[in-house]
């Protein structure tokens, strides 16, 4: 097992699969500003480097996730008048930039060839609610809790909640949530399949949510990956459009080695012998 502490969460990876888990209990696993780049580069290490076939995200203590540190992000005081005055000019183009290098975080995510399944317990506040919609798939504790508390404190989210959530769950309570800032428990959750399980508690989640990541990790990288492609795809698109890009997919990335070896390895019944993603090059073609 190789394993890496990054300052807001620990990665480790082992038997194909990479679990990335939120290490601040203390602080409510809250994102400070080195989660928020920190987060991008272990995704896409992983990915980059085909060192996994499926990424897990958990936590620690009593809370998934209390979404952003908004103590971190608070603006310095200006020196002076004139600079106070400059600050207040550029106020909208600086939070612009700034949001969109958050939104680019949850984005890696989503972008990520691997599969990414949310393990949450807890509240699963805020921008945790960002970050777990933009994972593949969820499983929660019956202790968890879903809640869009930026409208609670005068803002609007815009990490990604809305546009993601609003395909995953019927408008009208996606409108609720947001309406409200109410929390959503997670048998409500389930029921409107936000998430997929619940489960009595953490424990018993992380051993189902790591088995069922050991059965992803068994297939076909290449098949797996087509899979991901295709359903983000098929979110955005038409039928039509999504049918022929499937087509044209398959015609140029399915191949015979893998189909066969995938149907052999299942009809003697042990693990496929399967070739991992390419890692990625820059612009250049360079590693």
């Amino acid at each position: 097992m190789s394993v890496e502490n990054f300052d807001c969460f620990d990665v480790s990876i082992e038997n194909n699969i990479a679990h990335i888990c939120l290490n601040r209990p203390e602080k409510r696993n809250s994102m400070i500003p080195a989660f928020w780049e920190q987060l991008p580069q272990a995704i896409s290490d992983i990915d980059d480097n085909a060192r996994a076939r499926v990424i897990v995200i958990s936590s620690t203590g009593p809370v998934f996730s209390a979404g952003m540190d908004l103590a971190a992000f608070a603006p310095k005081a200006p020196a002076d008048k004139a600079e106070a005055r400059r600050n207040g000019i550029r106020h909208g183009a600086a939070f612009y930039d700034s949001a969109r290098k958050t939104q680019a975080t949850f984005n890696a995510l989503e972008a990520c060839r691997l599969p990414i399944l949310a393990a949450i317990q807890g509240g699963c506040v805020g921008g945790g609610v960002d970050m777990v919609t933009a994972c593949d798939i969820r499983y929660a504790t019956n202790d968890a809790f879903f809640t869009i508390f930026e409208t609670n404190i005068g803002m609007t989210a815009d990490v990604g909640t809305f546009p993601r959530l609003v395909q995953q769950i019927p408008e009208g309570l996606v409108r609720e949530l947001a309406y409200t800032g109410r929390r959503m428990p997670a048998a409500e959750a389930k029921a409107v399949g936000l998430v997929n399980q619940v489960f009595s508690d953490q424990s018993a989640m992380l051993d189902s949510v790591m088995a069922i990541a050991a059965e992803i990790a068994e297939k076909a990288p290449l098949a797996v990956y087509g899979c991901k492609r295709m359903i983000n795809y098929s979110k955005d698109h038409s039928t039509a459009d999504t049918l022929d890009y499937i087509a044209i997919w398959n015609a140029s990335m399915m191949n015979g080695q893998e189909m066969q070896e995938a149907m052999q390895a299942r009809a003697e019944k042990r693990p496929g012998d399967f070739t991992e993603l390419p890692t990625r090059r820059n612009a250049f073609g360079s590693n």
